[in-house]
């Protein structure tokens, strides 16, 4: 076991807007690592080392057991148990109970009846960028508003509230908020499904048969679990999305070969978009589990209590698992990825990324194949401070057909 001297914070300076931090990749598969309120953990970069931690019972999720590894926590500012509802920060069995609740509401054959949906989403955003004409932030006309749609669709909140979603899932990640700031965050989004509920229990909500409308007539869950699982599920079924959309787009823009390739054959971009969330791993620092047992991994004992951050981006380079890793090649088969997790907590809304993915980026190219950046690539701002990587804006353009430009032009 490593002495505690040599343990160092984490590194998140990223060499360019694609690549994990260069001093990160350096360590070891298992190393010590200091966090910034003073304890001492570790951080797991080698593929096989996280898989295999993903799936250990031993290792937990609990909020109140984790340390963060970066930000402005303090040692008396520990964070409390997960309240009712908050399922991802919780072990079975109370995980295992509301994951079996929602399992079939965000299933392939769910998605498949959201794929219409998904599909006029799309179409919509476009439309609106054509009629505009360029150039236009992609984050704010493309990226975000879809996944918002979709997911507010999905749970049966109503689209024209989705700018309270946006916002307060932005303060919720950024990593340098006050904790007042985060709190206010999320009991906007508490109260807009308290709103909900309230309608629907007084039968005047959406007829719909979204999740939260199913949920109430079941009367599976009690009110205060419905509303803190809503506002989990239209956090984390937005953001990473929102922010894979954008930062996809961006490493295409970039990268015209691979672009061309994806043109090409646009019914078989699956493979195009395994690749891209292999590549890109947007979730950066926030995938923790702590030892609930001294636990041996990789010729190391985790002692009970040590915090490991599970550093994804890296994991997903590992080239004992991928051929030529720093190399974006979407014709690759990436099965396997860790994008997403794995083992009991693997995301439960995958397959619904999925398919925005695919949708989204095929829809995009086709209706602006020449579309570039407005600005160049090294000025386009990324979120290295938050724990859902992307970009904050995308600036970008193209040749405006005459239907295209707005009056006046």
């Amino acid at each position: 076991m490593s002495d505690g001297p040599q343990a160092q914070p984490l590194e998140t300076d990223r060499p360019t807007p694609f690549d994990p931090p260069v001093e990160l990749r350096k360590r070891a598969p298992l190393s010590r690592l200091a966090y910034p309120d003073g304890h001492l953990g570790w951080v797991a970069t080698g593929y096989g080392v996280i898989r295999a931690i993903l799936a250990d019972p031993r290792f937990s999720t609990r909020r109140e057991l984790l340390h963060q590894p970066v930000g402005r926590e303090r040692a008396h500012e520990r964070p409390t148990p997960a309240p009712p509802g908050i399922f991802p920060h919780m072990d079975p069995p109370e995980h295992t109970r509301y994951r079996r609740l929602l399992s079939s509401h965000f299933g392939p054959r769910r998605v498949a009846e959201l794929t219409p949906a998904i599909r006029r989403y799309t179409a919509e955003a476009l439309d609106a960028m054509a009629d505009a004409g360029p150039p236009t932030d992609l984050v704010a006309s493309f990226a975000m508003p879809i996944p918002a749609f979709v997911i507010c669709e999905l749970l049966g909140v109503p689209a024209e509230e989705r700018h309270v979603i946006q916002a307060a899932t932005a303060v919720m990640n950024d990593l340098d908020t006050t904790p007042e700031q985060t709190a206010e965050a999320v009991m906007s989004i508490i109260g807009t499904i308290r709103a909900l509920l309230a309608r629907l229990r007084a039968g005047s909500g959406p007829s719909d048969d979204g999740l939260l409308a199913h949920a109430v007539a079941t009367g599976d869950l009690s009110d205060e679990e419905l509303a803190n699982l809503g506002m989990v599920l239209l956090a984390t079924g937005h953001l990473p999305t929102s922010s894979m959309l954008a930062l996809g787009t961006f490493v295409l823009l970039t990268e015209p070969a691979q672009r061309a390739r994806l043109a090409a054959d646009p019914e078989a971009n699956g493979p195009a978009v395994e690749e891209l969330l292999r590549y890109l791993s947007i979730l950066q620092f926030d995938v923790r589990r702590t030892a609930l047992t001294d636990v041996e991994i990789d010729g190391q004992v985790i002692a009970t209590g040590e915090t490991v951050v599970l550093a994804l981006p890296v994991a997903n380079r590992d080239p004992e698992r991928f051929p030529d890793p720093d190399m974006l090649d979407v014709g690759r088969p990436a099965t396997g990825h860790l994008a997403f997790g794995h083992g009991v907590h693997q995301c439960l809304g995958q397959h619904l990324a999925r398919t925005e993915l695919r949708i989204a980026l095929t829809a995009l190219f086709e209706r602006f194949p020449d579309l570039r950046l407005a600005v160049p690539a090294a000025g386009v701002p990324t979120r290295e401070r938050m724990a859902v990587y992307g970009v904050d804006r995308l600036p970008v353009t193209w040749a405006a057909a005459p239907a295209d430009r707005p009056a006046g032009r």
